[in-house]
């Protein structure tokens, strides 16, 4: 299929190599121009496609669902065979076993995770691999600024149009930012990655390589709600979002429980880092239609999704799906122009003067900062002035242990500052903390605190403010 579509050449986007096959044109690196009589070299083989990689090499890795599983295992085994030393992986959350963060890879490959998945969790908190805490908004800025250089990228795309454009379809985010400041670009060419429209595309001249390698994304597999993330979800649609909203959600229990209760509204917009399966029977029932945004109207915007095929092939060829940077996408800036931002994110603990840890449980790191703080900041400083920032989260965890707690876990992240805070529901109820002294917020969090627990809170917020909590 792709032999068909070009020539095979071997050339590099490297400087040195450029000035070889282009000794006098300059080249652009913007994904959307051709650079004229450059064509990619087709590979069948993985190993092959990764071997331009090299000791000392700084690789970024296309994320979640466009995750390159073909090309990121064979350069796991690639780099083992020929010894290599001291690669550094860059990525946000990625899918798949993440082969090169094993123990036995530790010589040759070292992760550094914008975002840290569950397939990352435990090399970082071993210490064998690194994170990085970044807003998802500012990590393009960490590639363009040249702050973190890129020697290679590997990336999953759609097969080549007529025109020679490929799409990143699932996953814009922060690779745009890397493919146009990445030496070497490695393509895994899927059949199964969707066309999608905005800054997705990229035409295929931009690539050194291109691997054919056709196999189902990765999927999201999410288990039955509990009955207190279906109250929580209840609570926020019924009284937190309103008609004509623009919602931001990120993936979860508590995201899907709230779309699924909002057959009821009408004029609903999507402006989000990702959204997932949730969305579509809404846009298939007329609930969002993204009439009233301001931001790309009749468009539901996303940097990223995730999901199972029934969203994969909702935004496919989908012109009322437009996928973006993450520069764009979770500029607060941005977002506040839109009418009504109502963004639901969820945390892990919360202290009773309002700070949120979202990264981590103590001391051992559990995902990332990504956009929580962009878009609750966006949906504060909105235009309108009716922008709802909402932080959710069962009261207790499955052990029973309050998740509002008097001080934070030692070693806890504070992600969300108690200056950002709005509102914070769990199944007993909504917390409205902007405006409140340090007693009033611990007031309004112990009366949505598990009833087992508030005489204990009220005893220790008492200790540790010297004042009781009051309205």
């Amino acid at each position: 299929m792709l032999a068909a579509t070009f020539k095979a050449v071997n050339c590099s986007r490297s400087v040195h190599n450029w000035q070889k096959v282009l000794p006098i044109r300059r080249f652009s690196t913007e994904p959307f121009q051709p650079i004229p009589g450059r064509v990619p070299k087709k590979v069948d083989n993985a190993e092959e496609a990764v071997s331009y990689v090299k000791s000392g090499m700084r690789v970024y890795i296309h994320g979640c669902a466009a995750t390159p599983i073909v090309l990121v295992d064979a350069l796991a085994k690639y780099g083992k065979k020929a010894n290599l030393r001291d690669v550094n992986i860059i990525h946000i959350h990625t899918e798949g076993p993440g082969t090169y963060a094993r123990e036995e890879y530790k010589d040759h490959f070292r992760s550094n995770s914008l975002f840290i998945g569950s397939n990352m969790r435990e090399a970082v908190n071993s210490g064998r691999a690194d994170f990085t805490p970044i807003f998802l908004s500012e990590i393009p800025l960490l590639f363009r600024r040249n702050i973190v250089s890129l020697d290679v990228a590997l990336i999953t795309v759609s097969p080549p149009d007529q025109h020679g454009f490929c799409s990143m379809g699932t996953s814009v985010d922060c690779t745009r930012a890397a493919l146009q400041k990445a030496d070497y670009v490695v393509a895994q060419v899927n059949k199964f990655m969707p066309r999608t429209f905005g800054d997705s595309s990229i035409h295929m001249s931009h690539f050194d390589v291109m691997l054919e390698a056709d196999l189902d994304l990765p999927k999201i597999h999410t288990g039955t709600p509990s009955k207190e993330e279906l109250m929580i979800g209840q609570l926020i649609a019924d009284n937190l979002v309103e008609d004509g909203a623009t919602l931001q959600m990120g993936i979860g229990s508590i995201p899907d429980v709230v779309l699924s209760k909002l057959t009821n509204h009408k004029d609903l917009g999507v402006h989000s880092e990702m959204f997932s399966d949730g969305v579509v029977p809404l846009v298939e029932l007329g609930c969002i239609n993204n009439s009233l945004k301001n931001v790309h109207q009749g468009k539901i915007v996303g940097s990223f999704v995730f999901g199972t095929r029934r969203l994969y092939d909702f935004i496919n060829d989908n012109p009322a799906v437009a996928m973006h940077d993450a520069q764009f996408v979770n500029n607060p800036v941005v977002i506040s122009r839109n009418p009504r931002v109502t963004a639901i994110n969820s945390c892990i603990e919360i202290d009773l003067t309002g700070q949120v840890v979202s990264d981590s449980i103590g001391t051992k790191m559990y995902s990332g900062v990504g956009g929580q703080v962009d878009f609750l900041r966006g949906a504060t400083i909105g235009y309108d002035g009716l922008g709802k920032p909402i932080l959710a989260m069962p009261s207790s965890t499955n052990k029973g242990v309050s998740k509002i707690v008097p001080f934070l876990k030692e070693g806890g992240g504070v992600v969300t500052t108690r200056a950002h805070v709005h509102y914070v529901v769990t199944e007993f109820g909504i917390a409205y903390l902007f405006g409140k002294t340090l007693r009033q917020r611990a007031y309004e969090l112990i009366k949505i605190a598990h009833p087992d627990h508030r005489e204990e809170l009220e005893k220790a917020a008492f200790e540790r403010l010297k004042v009781m909590p009051s309205p």
